[in-house]
């Protein structure tokens, strides 16, 4: 205890900042994947496993932010373990010369002119990379800096195209044909909380912040692609990082595309221990794109209805889960009807909102320019249908999320309607009101990106689709393609009724799909409950052998060989740890270790 006071302590001088502070004791200790004690045991094994590295398929492991932990964790497992099958890894690493990147909080920023004046190189930059370099230089790994691939022209050449671009042309500006506009404003929307930037004081100058930073990464990523660049002597295999949005790393995903090189993103997923990897592009884009044939005929039998049935009763609760928002949800009906003021047993319409500043990018398919415009217009629909009640269900994380927001919906519609029509009914994101048993009544669900989307439909609820959820063109849904179509749908309302058997029965094999086939298990990331949401437990080098995790060998088949990123879902079914739980697979690693 006097060890973790004393942290905390050096954490606090070092950041002034109570919040920061505990962060940082978390990337010292709690965060830490602790490779250092397998090493001290096995440091001859390691040491010759990155000899026979060191002439294999070259891969760059792009994690740039050394201080993110989720990032970290999961990217230095990647590295030991490509190493051990006999990669060449090099790591990627952002050293403080981006003026702002997806490490910037603005939750721990006390005053926005502060950070707009010196950006996050005194407060953040510093530990950052010792945080990175501490961990994958003592795997023995190379570690490339983005300082070393940026010439000074070209950091002239940034400094001037950020100050002198419109504010009103950057979210649109393409260097060379990247869109590098489009992640800038993304960062700045992250980092604000809020879907736009309007009335934000210092929204433009933060805004030109990130739009440098973007300009600069694509400097680097362009020497770090070019046949003059780092992987010169050898055709790199992939190039493998978080998230694949924001900045820098959509930067370096929209450069690696344009040489034509193989990027391979992930994200943690929503199941216990699992992960979403995908081949090209963030899983944002690549899962709306992803053709039916990838699942429409998988097996299908009482032993997958029962497992898709069963996750999905958890889901109410978060049971199986890792990220869920509703800690302690209410399903009674009568309780429900009465705090919301509806008479659920009479046809009613469900809407389901997002986050309003997550992950802003463009869609094509999307019926609306942003979330906020289809709200609107929804409610005004509504207001001109008195008979017809529409439940909005603010998303829980606007307030217990990672980063909650400051742009709110409760606070778009109070300026689109000063009074609410009487038919419309809000429930705020705080309400312990348990959305699927609310929407399990609707008559049908209006949704926009929300993946519940994806688990109402398999409950055989229709589902009307505006922007870019991932039930969309999957044959489910019913979705629109401009604000007049959608206008049209909205006329059908109420439905006859609800999804057929068939198609109910489509729509469960798609949830298996994307829940159980999509979401790959790495047993040994330990929940954590916190943040980050999960850290490393390893015994020994020997738990990522082939065969050990099979997760883990469908992961590193994709990032060396292209192949898809499906978990062998059918070959734990004969495993001892078949089942709905968190520990799927076999060869579970030891307890004792990181």
């Amino acid at each position: 205890m006097k060890e973790i006071l004393e942290s905390l302590r050096e954490g606090l001088r070092r950041s002034r900042s109570v919040r920061r502070a505990v962060k940082w004791y978390r990337g010292k200790y709690a965060a830490d994947p602790g490779w250092g004690r397998i090493l001290a045991l096995e440091g001859g094994v390691w040491q010759s496993a990155l000899n026979r590295a060191k002439g294999g398929p070259p891969v760059l492991l792009a994690t740039s932010i050394g201080g993110y932990w989720t990032g970290t964790n999961l990217e230095s497992l990647l590295a030991a373990a490509l190493t051990l099958r006999g990669a060449a890894v090099r790591i990627l690493l952002c050293d403080g010369v981006l003026p702002a990147c997806q490490a910037c909080d603005g939750r721990d920023v006390a005053d926005f002119g502060t950070f707009v004046r010196q950006g996050p190189q005194k407060s953040l930059c510093g530990d950052c990379l010792r945080r990175g370099l501490r961990l994958f230089e003592g795997l023995g790994l190379p570690v490339v800096r983005f300082s070393e691939c940026i010439t000074d022209a070209e950091r002239q050449k940034a400094r001037r195209l950020a100050l002198g671009t419109p504010a009103q042309d950057i979210g649109g500006f393409r260097l060379d044909g990247v869109p590098v506009g489009e992640h800038a404003l993304a960062g700045a929307l992250r980092f604000f909380a809020r879907g736009d930037l309007d009335g934000e004081p210092h929204g433009e100058a933060v805004l030109r912040r990130y739009f440098e930073a973007a300009i600069l990464t694509s400097f680097a990523a362009r020497y770090i692609f070019s046949e003059g660049g780092l992987f010169s002597g050898g055709g790199l295999r992939a190039a493998v990082f978080h998230h694949g949005i924001y900045v820098p790393q959509g930067i370096i995903g929209e450069e690696a595309r344009r040489q034509g090189l193989r990027v391979v993103n992930w994200n943690p997923a929503y199941r216990k221990r699992c992960f979403i990897f995908s081949h090209g592009d963030t899983y944002h884009h690549t899962l709306l794109e992803e053709p039916a044939a990838a699942w429409e005929d998988i097996p299908w039998g009482p032993r997958e209805e029962s497992e898709i049935l069963s996750y999905l009763a958890s889901r109410r609760t978060g049971g199986g889960d890792w990220i869920w928002f509703n800690r302690d949800p209410v399903e009674d009906p009568a309780w429900i009807a009465k705090e919301i003021g509806v008479d659920l047993s009479r046809p009613f319409i469900g809407l389901l909102t997002n986050v309003i500043w997550d992950a802003q990018l463009h869609y094509r398919a999307s019926a609306f320019p942003r979330m906020v415009d289809w709200l609107v217009e929804t409610v005004r629909h509504f207001a001109a249908r008195p008979g017809l009640p529409l439940v909005i269900r603010v998303h829980p994380a606007e307030v217990r999320g990672t980063i909650p927001s400051r742009q709110t919906v409760v606070g778009e519609l109070q300026k689109a309607f000063p009074r609410l029509p009487p038919n419309v009914h809000v429930v705020p994101p705080t309400s312990r009101v348990s959305t699927y048993a609310l929407m399990s009544r609707a008559n049908a669900a209006l949704i926009y990106g929300t993946k519940t989307g994806v688990e109402l439909a398999a409950l055989g609820i229709p589902i009307v689709v505006a922007g870019e959820a991932w039930i969309r063109g999957k044959g489910l849904t019913i979705d629109a393609r401009s604000p007049e179509h959608y206008g049209e749908i909205l006329a059908g309302l109420p439905l006859p009724g609800p999804l057929g058997e068939e198609e109910v029965r489509r729509a469960r094999k798609y949830a298996y799909h994307f829940f159980f086939r999509r979401m790959i298990p790495l047993e040994c990331m330990e929940p954590t409950g916190g943040d980050p949401p999960f850290r490393l437990r390893l015994s020994s080098l020997a738990d990522l052998a082939p065969g050990r995790m099979l997760g883990l060998d469908a992961i590193l088949a994709g990032i060396l060989d292209g192949r898809p990123f499906v978990d062998p879902v059918e070959r734990r079914h004969g495993s001892a740890h078949a089942g709905t739980g968190s520990d799927l697979g076999r060869g579970k690693p030891g307890a004792r270790g990181l």
